[in-house]
């Protein structure tokens, strides 16, 4: 997409990895014209449990630098274990791995934009995301159901100041080492 008033600019080599589809929406909501600026192309993982072979893939190097924002990387979990694993890659010191401690990226989006104090606890029995749209009162019996809740909460964006800091940060912490200006 072309960003008013800026250069046509043709991607960079690096990339910034996101979990899967409502991480890409929401930092393409808030960091699409930065990224569009900065030549950084963001693509979408199905989760993180092959880290490595995404790593292998990709094949980064000092010019072709790769960024992965992981959700819910806090001390103990699965994704903690995966991302150890991962920055003892070969290849690790071309890759930023940095995540943050919501269970998922919807919880990123501060809970004022949709009308509530905090988060509801969801039990560990539930699906975090059916339990949200159940104490929200939305429907969730469908896919398509949990997509149309996603939008309903994107839609609440409308800046940074809509999101936790604990998510900004390591957005904009990827970002500066992908768009690093000793790299393509």
């Amino acid at each position: 997409m072309a960003v008013r008033d800026a250069p046509a600019r043709v991607a960079r080599a690096s990339r910034i990895f996101v979990e899967g589809r409502h991480d890409a929406e929401l930092v393409e909501k808030v960091w699409g014209d930065d990224l569009r600026v900065e030549g950084v192309v963001v693509e979408m993982l199905d989760g993180v449990d092959d880290l490595r072979a995404v790593i292998d893939d990709f094949a980064p190097s000092a010019h072709r630098r790769m960024g992965v924002l992981v959700d819910h990387l806090v001390p103990g979990s699965k994704e903690s274990r995966i991302v150890a694993e991962a920055r003892r890659h070969p290849l690790a010191e071309h890759v930023l791995i940095v995540g943050h401690p919501y269970v998922d990226v919807w919880q990123s989006v501060r809970p004022e934009r949709l009308g509530l104090d905090s988060w509801p606890t969801i039990p560990r029995s539930t699906p975090w995301k059916e339990g949200v749209c159940t104490h929200l009162g939305w429907p969730h019996g469908s896919q398509a159901d949990v997509a149309h809740a996603w939008q309903r909460i994107l839609g609440t964006v409308r800046s940074y100041a809509d999101l936790e800091p604990g998510l900004l940060g390591r957005v904009e912490e990827l970002i500066d080492f992908v768009a690093d200006p000793g790299t393509p």
